[in-house]
């Protein structure tokens, strides 16, 4: 029987002896060790964080006025056609180039 075998890192903090009493206090009200206490609140914040800053929120009206623009997207005005052509002209200038690399 094969057990799988998870690799674990070690994380270590120096602070000052008010902010240890306050987290041991707060381990010890959840019933969790301080190391315990420090991993959950610290992955909790740290999934939080990453999620406000990955994932887009949309209300349900903004979300179909999304959807309709993708399905039926308005007719390119002059300042994107011009936007195109720059882009255009800018990548056939860099044919050959590092920018322009292909493996």
């Amino acid at each position: 029987m094969e057990s799988a075998i998870t690799k674990q890192d070690r994380i270590g903090a120096r602070v000052p002896h008010d902010v240890y009493e306050t987290l041991c206090r707060a381990a010890e009200l959840t019933g969790a060790t301080v190391n315990q206490f420090l991993v959950q609140s610290a992955l909790k914040e740290a999934q939080a964080i990453i999620e406000r800053e990955e994932v887009i929120r949309l209300s349900p009206r903004d979300w179909n006025w999304l959807l309709e623009l993708m399905e039926n997207p308005p007719k390119p005005n002059a300042r994107l056609k011009a936007a195109m052509k720059r882009y255009q002209k800018t990548v056939q200038d860099d044919a050959g180039t590092s920018f322009n690399w292909k493996p």
